[in-house]
């Protein structure tokens, strides 16, 4: 079975969470849930995260990263500014690059491949305001709806989630 991994927090980008979030589940990911806290959170737009009442939650400290196949960040300029100050999941993020497991960035989401530190010498998009977080990250900015670089595939904005998950799930296709 595949197993993804949504890492995230509160204020999370609504869009940015549930349409990976169904779309795995669609196409026959196992999907756990880490949240800042252990707990369901509320997106920016008020929705409750995870939208499945059924879903288990855990705390980024649960994760174990040799489980997955996958790693989702969802946006969310608010969620960032928190989840980036946080070693455990910065920890999180390295080890999944480091062990070749694909990882898929949206938007704000980009800060925390900065703060991990995976982005240098790749092509990353991101939400078109980290332009010079990125470039300054050493990694060169990209505005295109879909960027893939070295096992992390990117997209700038919510407008391309279908887009940007297409070429996640093309990845696991036989």
């Amino acid at each position: 079975m595949k197993k993804a991994l949504i890492l995230s927090g509160n204020l999370v980008q609504d869009h940015e969470f549930i349409y990976p979030y169904y779309r795995l589940l669609e196409d026959g990911f196992e999907v756990d849930v880490a949240l800042l806290g252990g707990e369901p959170v509320e997106g920016i737009l008020k929705t409750r995260i995870p939208p499945n009442k059924d879903q288990i939650v855990i705390s980024p400290n649960e994760v174990k990263v040799e489980k997955y196949q996958l790693l989702i960040l969802p946006g969310g300029a608010k969620a960032m500014e928190y989840l980036r100050q946080e070693k455990t999941v910065l920890d999180i993020i390295s080890n999944f690059y480091k062990k070749k497991i694909l990882i898929g960035s949206i938007c704000h989401g980009a800060q925390l491949l900065i703060s991990a530190n995976v982005v240098k010498d790749k092509k990353i998009s991101g939400y078109y305001s980290l332009k010079d977080d990125v470039n300054n990250a050493g990694a060169i900015y990209s505005s295109d709806g879909c960027v893939e670089d070295n096992g992390i595939i990117t997209s700038p904005h919510y407008k391309f989630l279908g887009e940007w998950m297409k070429a996640i799930i093309n990845k696991f296709d036989d």
